[in-house]
C-alpha cells in the first residue's frame, strides 16, 4: 500500500526531538494568540471607557473565551488526527495479515528508497518484519508511532494554557495601573512580549529573528492600534 502521511514521526531521536520543538512551536504561538486579542480587547475597551471593572470584566471574558476557543478547537483537530492514524494502522494490519509477502517487499523497498543497499534492505525488513511487522510498517511506511498516538486532551490543556498564559500580561497590565498609564504601560508590555515571542518562533523554526520580530510587533501594534480607536470613537459617541 502507499504511505498514509508522515503523521506522528518515525520513532527516531531526531523525530522525537522535532516533535518537541513542533510542541514548543506551537505553545509560543498560543501565547502570542492570547497577548494579541487580549490586548486588542483591553485597550479597545480602555479607549471607550475609564472603569477599570468594566475593562476587567471584557479581559477576563475574552480571556475565557479565547483559551476554551483554542482548547476546543485544539481538540477537535487532534482527535481527527488521532482517528486518521488509526484508521491507518488498521488498514496496515489487515494488509500485513492478508499480504504478508506484499507488504515484506514493500517494507524492503522503502527501506532501500532510504540509502540501503538492496540486500541489506531486505534483511532489515525480515528482521523488523520478525520484531514486530505493524510497528515497523507504522514508523517506515505511515511515519506513526504506534506507542505515541496524538492525545487530544494533552493538545487542548497545552493551548488552553498557553493562550492564557500570554493573555495574562495585557490584562495585568491594563487593571494595575492608573487610567492615565494604563495604555502606554499595557502597549510597552505588549510589543516587548512579541518581541520575545517573535524571537523565540523564529529560534525554534531557524528563521531570522527580525523579520519575525517586525511581523509580530507590526500585527500586534496594528491590532491595538484599531481597537483603541475604535473603543475612543464609541467611547464619544455614546
Amino acid at each position: 500500500m502507499d504511505a498514509h502521511g508522515s503523521g506522528g514521526g518515525d520513532g527516531s531521536p531526531s523525530a522525537d526531538i522535532s516533535t518537541r520543538l513542533n510542541w514548543l512551536r506551537a505553545g509560543v504561538l498560543g501565547a502570542n494568540d492570547g497577548i494579541i486579542s487580549t490586548a486588542g480587547l483591553v485597550v479597545g475597551v480602555a479607549g471607550a471607557t475609564t472603569s477599570r471593572a468594566a475593562i476587567l470584566a471584557a479581559g477576563v471574558a475574552g480571556l475565557l473565551a479565547g483559551s476554551l476557543s483554542m482548547a476546543a478547537g485544539e481538540y477537535v483537530s487532534v482527535s481527527s488526527q488521532r482517528d486518521s492514524e488509526r484508521a491507518a494502522l488498521d488498514m496496515e494490519r489487515r494488509e500485513l495479515a492478508e499480504e504478508p509477502e506484499a507488504e515484506l517487499e514493500e517494507l524492503a523497498d522503502l527501506l532501500a528508497a532510504r540509502g540501503l543497499s538492496r540486500e541489506v534492505a531486505r534483511e532489515a525488513a525480515e528482521q523488523l518484519t520478525e520484531r514486530d511487522a505493524l510497528r515497523a510498517h507504522a514508523r517506515v511506511e505511515l511515519g506513526i508511532n504506534p506507542d505515541e498516538l496524538a492525545n487530544p486532551w494533552h493538545a487542548a490543556f497545552a493551548s488552553f494554557v498557553a493562550f492564557t498564559v500570554g493573555a495574562l500580561l495585557p490584562l495585568l497590565a491594563i487593571v494595575l495601573p492608573g487610567p492615565s498609564a494604563r495604555v502606554p504601560v499595557t502597549v510597552a508590555a505588549v510589543l516587548g512580549a512579541l518581541t520575545l515571542c517573535g524571537v523565540l518562533s523564529a529560534r525554534l523554526g531557524g528563521a531570522p529573528p527580525v523579520r519575525a520580530v517586525l511581523r509580530n510587533v507590526a500585527g500586534g501594534a496594528l491590532a491595538m492600534a484599531v481597537t483603541y480607536a475604535v473603543g475612543t470613537w464609541l467611547g464619544t459617541a455614546t
